[in-house]
C-alpha cells in the first residue's frame, strides 16, 4: 500500500537531520520504550489516513522541541518522543480528532497507574494473558 504521494515507505517524511530528526543509531530509528514506537506509528498512520498534514505535525514538533530547549537549557531529562507526543496531541486536537479535556483526563489516568502497568496483556493478578481468537486466556 502506498502512502501519501505514492510512497510505499513513510520514512521519506522523516527529517534525517535538523530539529525534527528522530533519534537514530547506525541509521536505524531508536525507541527507548514501547510507547515511543506507538506514538511514532500513530503519527504516521494519522498522516497516511489523511487526518493530519505531515508538515503541520513537523512544525508542531519543531516548536515543542524549541519550547523544551528554552525551558531546559541544561538539556537534562531530554526525551525526543515526549516532544513528539506533545506535538501529536496538539496536531490531533487542532484537527478536532481528540477533545483536549478528554486527552488531559486520560493522560492523568495513565500517569496514576503503578510502574510497570503501562501496557495491556496482564490480568489483575499480574499474570500474563495469551490471546486466542481475540479472547484472553492464561498460559
Amino acid at each position: 500500500m502506498n502512502g501519501p504521494g505514492g510512497h510505499a515507505d513513510p520514512a521519506y517524511l522523516l527529517d534525517s537531520a535538523g530539529p525534527a530528526a528522530p533519534p537514530r543509531d547506525n541509521g536505524e530509528l531508536v525507541f527507548a520504550a514501547p510507547w515511543e514506537s506507538r506514538a511514532f506509528g500513530l503519527a504516521l498512520a494519522l498522516n497516511e489516513a489523511g487526518l493530519i498534514e505531515w508538515e503541520d505535525f513537523r512544525q508542531a514538533l519543531i516548536r515543542e522541541i524549541g519550547d523544551w530547549e528554552a525551558a531546559n537549557p541544561s538539556g537534562e531529562g531530554w526525551n525526543y518522543y515526549e516532544c513528539w507526543l506533545r506535538a501529536l496531541e496538539r496536531t490531533a486536537s487542532a484537527e478536532g480528532l481528540v477533545d483536549p479535556g478528554a486527552l488531559a483526563e486520560r493522560a492523568e489516568q495513565l500517569a496514576a497507574r503503578p510502574a510497570g502497568h503501562d501496557h495491556e496483556g496482564h490480568d489483575h493478578d499480574g499474570h500474563e494473558l495469551k490471546m486466542h481468537n481475540g479472547n484472553p486466556r492464561h498460559p
